[in-house]
Parts: structure tokens; C-alpha cells; sequence
């Protein structure tokens, strides 16, 4: 049977946790009982001085008996521990997703320059969550709101999908346990689900850049799933797939700043609009010519109306722009080091000095590239949400201190569009405002989503060092590389 939104919502969390107690209960006294018959009873007949028939079957019976309790004692433990863990996983995803769907049905009235409104959430079936738009609208939810819509929806389907994963994991781990004879206790022993989950992580983590989506959105979660100790042996043996794989990929939500020009082709063509269009062909040359190649490539891209995502150049733009670097050290890495580090130390406590792996992930932070600074990146992209992925490590050292590390990646999304009120004015020619997002209502131009990461970096928290350079970006989107026409094609993602 297949998990469903409302299976997730409406479970009763609360009978789970009874049976953890009940299996704790049984547990301890089964070890209380245990040391009793090995101390007590095994201990005697072991020492009395009897020979016999009956001395030998008797001795052989209370060895038994006495094994027999053992194997109960820790069955009921490996029992209670599997379902303390799947309590503990799915008590978070269950709240998770309660507050994520209260999000999206209260919207977000503040939001400028026009409020988000408040979505419907309900069960698609099959394990898919369905949002919706609370307004009806015959031209239909904007393009902020369609990305919000999407958002919502693959994340709480992928919290269902997560929520099923961990049922299977323990069902898994309690039948191992059980195994299926009454008659006899003792089987395989657990201390957590990682033991069900690593070996799939494994698996998965080995697929590297072969991963389709649905593997690396399982990966994630398994990810998500293990324990700081659990996923320091996958990382250990697995980053590089990891990386390949996707693992840094942003969980936060990517979505447009604003409604966008409107629907696309909606609008009939008239005169002016060749005009402007012939018009922003030639700034795509005029830009190309000179210091402004991202953004002859994205005007290029949004005449070519075809509405392909395209990839960002991250290390590019950090390399280009000062500023923009400033932010991601100063807001994303420098603002949660101390608070990384700190937790990622507890756990290492924890875990009794053994190497552990933390997940991070920075809240997605608007950063505004200016005109007079950097022309380049200004009409390329204009404003863009950024955020920090990563993992922090504590290994030990070789003084016997931990030391304490960051690898990390900076993403960067935005969606290309002119808003009604924008122009542009590059060299001695000017658009005035208005006229580039007619181009894409008259069907002439077409909006699209830009995104990229940058390359990974890494360096030790709390030694006062800097933040580590991008990586040369050497000549991507120059005249003079020579990828960049195929950058500039078709396909699913120019790049």
C-alpha cells in the first residue's frame, strides 16, 4: 500500500511511541532477568558437584535457558531501538510537512511588490501532494506563484516519499530482528536504522553523475536520514560521487522575485515591437563587443524565445564581483561558522571522538548587482537569490584535537525577465522602460530560470582564515571561448 499525504498528516505518532516504551520496558527487564539466570542459575549449576546422566542434561538445559533469555533481551532491544528511531524520523517529517502546508495556505500578505497568495494542499494520490492557487484567475497563478506551487508540491511529496522510506526501513529492520520464528528469539541486531539505510546509500552514492533524479532525490533523504557517524563512512567513501550526484543541491525555495511580465505570446505584435526587437538584437552585438558578454548571452538567450533554463557561471560572478563575494563570506559563511562548528563538536562528543558529518544549509539571501559597479552582471541577471549547501566535518587530529571543516558550495538562481518600468540604455543605445518585457507578452522573446553552483570549496572552521577564492573562471562567456556557442544552443539547459 502506498503512503499517502493524508497517511502522513493524520498519523498517530502517539501509539508508536507507546510501543517504543512498552519495548524499552521489556528490554530492560529481560536484561534484569538475564543477569539473574547467568549469575544466579548457570553460575550454580556450574559450579555443583554432580556426575551423571542427569548432571549433563540438566547443566545443558539451564545453558539454554539461559542463552535462550539473552537472545529475547536483545531482540526486544534491537526491537525498541529500530522503533525509537523510526519515531524520532517520522515525528520530524510529520511536523515538517504540517508546517510547510500551513505556510502555503497562509501565503505571504507582506511579500512586495504584491502579496503571495495562500495555496490549497490536498492528496494527489499515489503519494503525490497537490497544490493549488486559492484565486482563480482565467489567465491562470503568475509566475511567482507557479513556482511556488511547484515548489510546495515536490517538497511535500518528497517528504510523503520520505516518510514511506523510513516504514520500509524499519519494517525491514523489525522483521530481520523477529525472524519470523516464535520459537526462536535471536536474529539479526540493530541500534538504528542506519544499518538498513547505509548499505542503500552505498548503492546510490556509487551511481555518482549516472544517478537519475528520482535516485539522487532518494539519496538526499537517505542523506538526510542517517546519523552524523553513518554518514561520515558514506562521505569518507563516497564524496566525490556524492558531489557528482548532486548531494549540495539547494532545498530551500527557488523561486521567482516577482510575477514576471505576464503570460507569455498573450498579446498581438505590432510595429513597435519589431523595432524594439531589432533594437535589442543590435545591443546583444554592442554588448558581445565590449566588457558585457553575460549579458549579451542572457539577452541573447531571451530573444531566442525558446525559455531553456540556463546555467549561472558562479565562480564568475563571485571572481567578477567583489561585493557579491563580500556577501556570500560575510552573510553566509562567517555568519553561521561559530554556530556550525559548535554543533558539529557536539556531535562529535557524542559520537565518542569518531569522525561525523553535519549537513548545512544556509536561508536564500537577495543580493542586487549594481549598474555603476558592474554593468556586466547588472543586466544579466540584476537581483539574485543566493544560498550556501555543504557538510561540516570533525575528524581527529593528529595532536589529538578534532579539527573541524567546511566543504561548501555557493548557489545562485534568478529568473530572467523585464519587468514592466524596466529599460535598457547600453552605449548610445537605450530601450525605453517597458518595451524589452513587451517582447515577451507579444510572443517574441521568451522569460526563463537561470541557476548554477559554484565549484566546492573547503577550509577549517575556527582557525581565523579566510574564505577560500572561487575558482578561475578563465574565459567562459568571452568572445574568445570556445564553448561558448554550444553554451548558447538548445537543449534542456544551456550552458
Amino acid at each position: 500500500m502506498t503512503l499517502t499525504w493524508t497517511d502522513l498528516i493524520t498519523l498517530d505518532l502517539g501509539k508508536l511511541n507507546d510501543a517504543v516504551a512498552e519495548w524499552k520496558t521489556a528490554a530492560e527487564e529481560l536484561a534484569k532477568l538475564h543477569g539473574t539466570v547467568r549469575d544466579g542459575l548457570v553460575k550454580k549449576s556450574e559450579a555443583a558437584r554432580w556426575e551423571g546422566v542427569n548432571a549433563a542434561v540438566t547443566r545443558e538445559f539451564v545453558r539454554s535457558a539461559a542463552k535462550e533469555v539473552d537472545d529475547l533481551q536483545r531482540e526486544a532491544k534491537s526491537i525498541h531501538l529500530v522503533l525509537a528511531d523510526a519515531h524520532a524520523e517520522l515525528t520530524q517529517i510529520q511536523k515538517q510537512a504540517k508546517a510547510l502546508a500551513d505556510e502555503a495556505r497562509q501565503g505571504d500578505p507582506a511579500h512586495t511588490p504584491e502579496p503571495d497568495p495562500g495555496l490549497l494542499v490536498s492528496d494527489g494520490g499515489g503519494g503525490k501532494v497537490r497544490v493549488e492557487s486559492s484565486i482563480c484567475d482565467a489567465k491562470g497563478p503568475n509566475q511567482r506563484t507557479q513556482d511556488m506551487i511547484r515548489w510546495y508540491a515536490d517538497t511535500l511529496t518528497g517528504l510523503v516519499s520520505h516518510a514511506a522510506e523510513v516504514d520500509a526501513a524499519a519494517t525491514r529492520a523489525l522483521r530481520a530482528s523477529h525472524g519470523a520464528d516464535p520459537y526462536n528469539a535471536g536474529h539479526a541486531e540493530y541500534t538504528s536504522l542506519d544499518q538498513d539505510q547505509l548499505p542503500r546509500a552505498m548503492k546510490l552514492a556509487a551511481l555518482g553523475k549516472d544517478a537519475k533524479p528520482a535516485q539522487q532525490a532518494e539519496l538526499r533523504r537517505l542523506w538526510q536520514s542517517l546519523s552524523p557517524d553513518a554518514r561520515a563512512q558514506l562521505w569518507t567513501a563516497h564524496r566525490g560521487d556524492l558531489l557528482a550526484a548532486g548531494l549540495f543541491n539547494p532545498s530551500v525555495k527557488q523561486v521567482a522575485a516577482d510575477r514576471g511580465s505576464g503570460k507569455h505570446g498573450a498579446e498581438d505584435i505590432e510595429w513597435n515591437d519589431w523595432v524594439t526587437r531589432t533594437k535589442m538584437q543590435a545591443l546583444v552585438v554592442l554588448a558581445d563587443s565590449g566588457d558585457l558578454n553575460d549579458a549579451s548571452r542572457h539577452m541573447k538567450h531571451y530573444l531566442d524565445n525558446t525559455g531553456t533554463p540556463m546555467e549561472l557561471p558562479v565562480d564568475k560572478m563571485l571572481t567578477d564581483n567583489r561585493g557579491f563575494q563580500a556577501h556570500v563570506d560575510q552573510l553566509f559563511l562567517q555568519g553561521h561558522e561559530k554556530q556550525w562548528r559548535e554543533q558539529a563538536l557536539a556531535e562529535y562528543d557524542r559520537n565518542g571522538g569518531r569522525p561525523v558529518v553535519i549537513p548545512v544549509e544556509t536561508p536564500n539571501e537577495g543580493y542586487y548587482f549594481s549598474d555603476a559597479a558592474d554593468p556586466n552582471w547588472y543586466y544579466a541577471v540584476g537581483g539574485a537569490q543566493s544560498n550556501v549547501t555543504g557538510v561540516v566535518t570533525v575528524m581527529p587530529g593528529a595532536n589529538g584535537k578534532p579539527v573541524v571543516g567546511l566543504d561548501y558550495q555557493v548557489n545562485v538562481w534568478d529568473r530572467y525577465n523585464w519587468d514592466q518600468g524596466k529599460g535598457v540604455h547600453i552605449g548610445t543605445l537605450e530601450i525605453p522602460d517597458g518595451e524589452p518585457s513587451q517582447q515577451h507578452r507579444v510572443g517574441l522573446a521568451q522569460e526563463f530560470n537561470m541557476a548554477g553552483s559554484s565549484s566546492v570549496k573547503h577550509y577549517e572552521l575556527g582557525n581565523g582564515a579566510a574564505a577560500p577564492a572561487p575558482d578561475e573562471p578563465g574565459r567562459a562567456g568571452e568572445r574568445s571561448d570556445p564553448g561558448r556557442h554550444a553554451r548558447d544552443g538548445g537543449g534542456d539547459v544551456d550552458r
